[in-house]
């Protein structure tokens, strides 16, 4: 029993020292325990991820119940084509009305297809964008 509490006590130490890393240092430590990390740039996803890896690996991660759940579910679809093949979303953007329209693939803007609703407004702003959000689909926060 001692073991396990030893054990526990570490994983928590490393998670807490984990929330208190910097992006290179979470990098460093990913690539000693798994190999190259994510190329992510967010400091909270990676310290999410990598506090998560960590109790997963000392606590056996997610429950086959759990698994079957996900698996179940498939791949997460786009968000914005929850409105249906054809749908318009528009938007009045720098004095230019936006127009997208969803379609199987992807969403169309000015001829091109994006895989993403976000991709297509990054496009529309010239800067990341989330997609949901500039056309209105998402509360402010």
């Amino acid at each position: 029993m001692r073991a396990d509490a030893d054990a526990g006590n570490a994983v928590e130490a490393l998670v807490a020292r984990i929330g208190e890393m910097d992006l290179e240092a979470l990098r460093d430590l990913w690539g000693q325990r798994y190999g190259a990390p994510p190329s992510l740039r967010s400091e909270p996803i990676m310290r999410m991820l990598l506090a998560w890896r960590v109790q997963a690996e000392a606590l056996g991660g997610l429950d086959p119940e759990t698994r079957k759940v996900l698996a179940r579910s498939g791949a997460p679809q786009a968000e914005g084509k929850h409105l249906g093949i054809g749908a318009r979303l528009t938007r009045n953007w720098k004095g230019r009305k936006i127009e997208v329209v969803v379609e199987e693939d992807g969403f169309r803007w000015e001829g091109q297809l994006f895989p993403s609703l976000s991709a297509a407004a990054t496009a529309i702003a010239g800067s990341r964008w989330n997609g949901p959000r500039f056309f209105g689909l998402r509360d402010s926060i």
